[in-house]
């Protein structure tokens, strides 16, 4: 029972820590900055999150399937629908852990890979979080009552806020982008002008001495 009991505990903490990453990834800001925090420090609070979360990710894995108290095949951590044991929400979890180890790959072949590919995995990866919280919340019952209950509701409501929070940041960001848009393009029609005007100039001063 002490590796069931130890299962249970690292799936929460994992939870969490996985919660903090994603608020962390969506309140970031597109320069990198988060509540006047310079750039690396909250690249580095991102990276080490993400590897602790990785980490109480991989230990309940192994309590999981080491346990005897139900049989959990290794393979079920990372492929689908071969546990018989809880079968759709292990499935859930097994998303999860895959869609997390394409994001840690990605990221370590990062210089080696174009951004669009980047970051396509990258945004994929988030549906992790919502899977994980699934997972979490209906492979067992340690979360749909108690204080533990009240933890996942929190978790959810904190993830959907920031989400509709960076929503609204980015429709008022637009009129911003249009208006840069339009200065892009009356200098960019300036600069045109600006040789065409010396031309017939030109050929003003050629017309006169003739």
């Amino acid at each position: 029972m002490t590796l069931w009991y130890a299962s249970r505990a690292t799936g929460i903490v994992a939870l969490l820590l996985l919660t903090a990453v994603m608020l962390l990834g969506i309140l970031v800001t597109r320069q990198g900055r988060l509540l006047g925090l310079p750039r690396f420090a909250v690249s580095g609070l991102h990276r080490n999150l993400s590897l602790l979360a990785t980490a109480f990710v991989a230990l309940h894995v192994i309590t999981a399937v080491t346990d005897g108290y139900v049989n959990i095949p290794l393979t079920s951590a990372v492929v689908p629908l071969t546990s018989s044991y809880e079968r759709i929400w292990l499935s859930l979890g097994a998303i999860s852990l895959d869609l997390t180890l394409a994001l840690i790959v990605t990221s370590l072949l990062r210089r080696h890979m174009s951004r669009r590919a980047w970051r396509a995995v990258h945004l994929l990866a988030y549906l992790s979080w919502p899977v994980a919280w699934l997972h979490s919340f209906f492979s067992s019952g340690d979360l749909q009552h108690g204080i533990l209950f009240v933890i996942a509701l929190i978790c959810a409501i904190a993830v959907v806020g920031a989400i509709v929070w960076r929503l609204a940041s980015a429709a008022r960001d637009v009129p911003r982008a249009e208006r840069v848009g339009l200065i892009m393009t009356a200098v960019h029609d300036r600069t045109r002008r600006g040789p065409d005007r010396e031309a017939r100039h030109d050929r003003r001063d050629r017309t006169s001495t003739r």
